[in-house]
């Protein structure tokens, strides 16, 4: 007798079967999910974000391990702030005695973009990179307010 084996995926399979199920690797691996996590099984290098923001200031966090503070551009045009990167590697190994070479080369890019409130002072901008994270310091302009919350009626 065979028992019945529940796998991570939809579909019960045989315990000493050897060939996975087309429709539990298929379906419920792609089809169902809808998270961006399939990115890097994609070969996606978007960096993962977080923004705060305080009465005084906006801070953006930018998860970027591996990099080198001169990878990145930041810049602010128009209340756009713009983050990019561009990394370019190639390696060549070269054994006249064994008659090879060897080349490799990766080419990374990303950029992102983010819309500004007009509270925000130009001359209050700092970047650091610590640790694998790209910190972005957006000063506020002193003494403007932050409108305060509108309910709009539906009719």
């Amino acid at each position: 007798m065979k028992t019945l084996v529940k796998k991570d995926g939809l579909f019960p399979s045989l315990e000493n079967k050897s060939i996975h199920n087309f429709f539990d690797d298929f379906i419920t691996k792609d089809l169902f999910d809808w998270t961006d996590r399939n990115f890097a099984a994609l070969g996606s290098n978007l960096p993962s974000v977080n923004l705060k923001e305080t009465d005084t200031k906006i801070e953006v966090e930018l998860a970027a391990p591996g990099m080198k503070r001169d990878d990145f551009k930041v810049e602010i045009d128009n209340d756009i702030l713009m983050i990019s990167s561009e990394k370019e590697d190639k390696k060549e190994e070269v054994n006249k005695k064994e008659n090879y070479i060897r080349r490799e080369f990766n080419y990374q890019t990303f950029s992102r973009t983010f819309s500004l409130p007009e509270t925000i002072d130009e001359n209050k901008i700092e970047a650091t990179y610590k640790d694998g994270i790209l910190h972005v310091m957006i000063g506020k302009k002193e003494g403007i307010q932050k409108r305060s919350l509108k309910s709009i009626p539906i009719k």
